[in-house]
C-alpha cells in the first residue's frame, strides 16, 4: 500500500478519497504549518511514497533528502514558488499543482477587495461600530466609482482574463501588461499595453496576476509606484513578494495612491507594522 504524507489538514472529502483510492494516509497532527525542521523529522518517520504539501512549506533538497521513497510532491496550491523545481528534475520526482481551480474564485476575490477600497467598506463598518455614525453627511466617507475608470491588470492568464470579463460588466476600460499578448483577454476587450510603465502612469486601479519569479520579485517598487496617480487603487491576489512592501506602505503613509486591498503579504506571515496600522 502506497504511503501519503499530508503536512497540512485539508478538507475532509479530500483525505477520504485518497483513503478509499487504497493509500495509507498520515497527517500532520497538528493543524498549523510546521517549520522545515519539523516537516523533516515528521518525513523521517516512515517510507513515504507521496507528499501532498502546501504553499507554506519550503520544498528544498534537504525536504527531499528526509524522505527519499517519495515520487511525487503535489502542491495544494495554484503557484509553485515554495518548491525547488530544478533539484526534483535531478532526481526524478514529479511535481504537481492545481493550475484552474481557484480562477473564478481569485477573480471574484479580486473584486471584493476592489469594492471594499473603492467603496470604503472596512472603515465604514469600523467607523459605524465605534459608535461615530451620527447620521447622513454629503461627504460622510465618500468612495470612488468603477464605471468608465482605467483598470491595469498586471498579468493576463486564467484569473487575469476573468478578472477582465468582470470588469467588463462594471464599465471599466481594461487594460494588461503581460510578456506576450493574450487572444482570449483581447475577446473580452482589454487592450494591451506594451509599457509597464505608461500603464501605471494612467491607471485608476491596478490588479496584480503575474507568477512570483525572479523578474517579478518587488515588480511593483518604489520607482514604479511613484508613477501612479494619488487617486490610484491597487490590488494584489496574487503572492506578496511582487510588491515592494516597504515602499508599498511608504506611498499609502505618504498618501502618493488612494489604497490597497491586499490578500498576501511579503513576509507572510508576518505583515509591515505600518501596513496594519492603515
Amino acid at each position: 500500500m502506497s504511503k501519503i504524507y499530508l503536512t497540512r489538514k485539508i478538507p475532509n472529502i479530500a483525505e477520504e478519497k485518497l483513503k478509499e483510492a487504497g493509500f495509507d494516509v498520515t497527517t500532520n497532527p497538528e493543524d498549523r504549518i510546521l517549520s522545515k525542521g519539523e516537516l523533516i523529522s515528521e518525513l523521517k518517520r516512515d517510507s513515504y511514497d507521496a507528499v501532498l504539501c502546501l504553499l507554506t512549506d519550503k520544498i528544498d533538497a534537504g525536504v527531499f533528502d528526509a524522505v527519499p521513497t517519495a515520487k511525487i510532491f503535489s502542491n495544494y496550491a495554484v503557484g509553485y514558488n515554495n518548491i525547488d523545481i530544478e533539484e526534483a528534475k535531478k532526481r526524478g520526482i514529479v511535481i504537481t499543482n492545481t493550475p484552474g481551480v481557484l480562477s473564478e474564485s481569485v477573480a471574484e476575490h479580486t473584486f471584493a477587495l476592489l469594492l471594499a477600497v473603492a467603496k470604503r467598506i472596512v472603515e465604514a463598518d469600523r467607523f459605524t461600530r465605534e459608535g461615530k455614525y451620527k447620521g447622513w453627511a454629503p461627504e460622510l466617507l465618500l468612495g470612488v466609482d468603477l464605471f468608465d475608470k482605467n483598470f491595469l491588470l498586471l498579468g493576463a492568464g486564467r484569473i487575469g482574463t476573468i478578472v477582465a470579463r468582470i470588469a467588463k460588466g462594471f464599465g471599466m476600460k481594461v487594460f494588461y501588461f503581460d510578456i506576450k499578448r493574450n487572444e482570449e483577454i483581447e475577446k473580452e476587450g482589454a487592450l494591451f499595453v506594451e509599457n509597464v510603465e505608461d500603464g501605471l502612469k494612467t491607471a485608476d486601479f491596478v490588479s496584480i496576476h503575474l507568477p512570483l519569479l525572479d523578474s517579478t520579485k518587488h515588480f511593483l517598487n518604489k520607482e514604479r509606484l511613484a508613477l501612479l496617480k494619488k487617486t490610484t487603487i491597487l490590488v494584489n491576489t496574487s503572492r506578496g513578494p511582487i510588491v515592494d512592501e516597504e515602499a508599498l506602505a511608504g506611498a499609502l503613509l505618504n498618501k502618493k495612491i488612494g489604497g490597497a486591498g491586499l490578500d498576501v503579504y511579503e513576509n507572510e506571515p508576518d505583515i509591515n507594522e505600518n501596513l496594519k496600522s492603515l
